[in-house]
């Protein structure tokens, strides 16, 4: 359980950290970037998660997303599982949206492509000013307003723009025989009590997919590692291996 502690205490951090970082996770600002032909920090953190996502899938969202600390935060509100199914593809349609508007922007735009970390970001804050108060308190509502009406990181589910590069990420790296970090399941331990259910902060039916040993397939899987610390006969585990299937 001492992992989950330190889990839960870099998620909260990167949460607190929310008002400085916000513009390097902003999806608008790239799109803007694209229209003056400018690389800037949002982009660049979107293609480190892409690469990093080839090896480690999306303990990004796991770890380190503010998005994710602050929908944790608020699952006290409704702690139930949010509903899948055709639901969690609305976030792939709102990417691809997304991708063909970054596209489509950079070649009606003018000028020398040029690389600026900081654009749009004064001294490196992205709320260094009241207006810019207005957008923060904006996405906090876009984060957290599903949480509470439709389960459990129910954002992450159905309209999280940073989920889809990771997702492709870790598709890359099975493609290429890269070594993937992914949870292993033992279904000839699990006595299905259920508990990695309860633990699982997605709200999966971990349960089912131990029994299936398909828990290395969720493309919704965070690899937290909840589920790991809960088991009592670990019939789940941390593996970092390349899987054939």
């Amino acid at each position: 359980m001492k992992r989950q502690k330190i889990r839960k205490a870099l998620i909260l951090i990167s949460l607190l950290l929310f008002p400085i970082t916000m513009n390097y996770l902003s999806p608008y600002l790239i799109i803007q970037g694209a229209f003056e032909h400018v690389v800037n920090g949002s982009f660049i953190v979107f293609c480190i998660m892409l690469i990093s996502s080839m090896f480690l899938g999306r303990v990004w969202c796991g770890y380190l997303c503010p998005g994710g600390g602050a929908q944790e935060c608020f699952a006290q509100v409704n702690e139930a599982p949010a509903k899948g199914g055709w639901r969690n593809n609305i976030k792939y349609v709102i990417w691809i949206i997304w991708i063909t508007a970054i596209i489509v922007f950079y070649v009606l735009g003018k000028g020398d492509v040029r690389i600026d970390f900081f654009y749009m970001t004064d001294s490196g804050i992205s709320v260094s000013e009241i207006a810019n108060y207005m957008v923060y308190y904006l996405v906090l509502v876009l984060l957290t307003l599903p949480v509470m009406i439709h389960g459990r990181r129910a954002m992450c589910h159905y309209i999280c723009w940073m989920a889809p590069f990771m997702v492709i990420g870790s598709s890359i790296g099975r493609f290429l025989h890269l070594p993937q970090l992914h949870i292993e399941a033992d279904k000839s331990k699990c006595i299905s009590c259920k508990k990695c259910n309860k633990a699982c902060p997605m709200g999966l039916d971990v349960q089912s997919m131990v029994q299936a040993e398909t828990t290395h397939k969720c493309t919704e899987c965070i690899q937290c590692g909840a589920c790991v610390d809960t088991c009592p006969k670990q019939a789940v585990n941390y593996k970092f291996t390349w899987r054939k299937s």
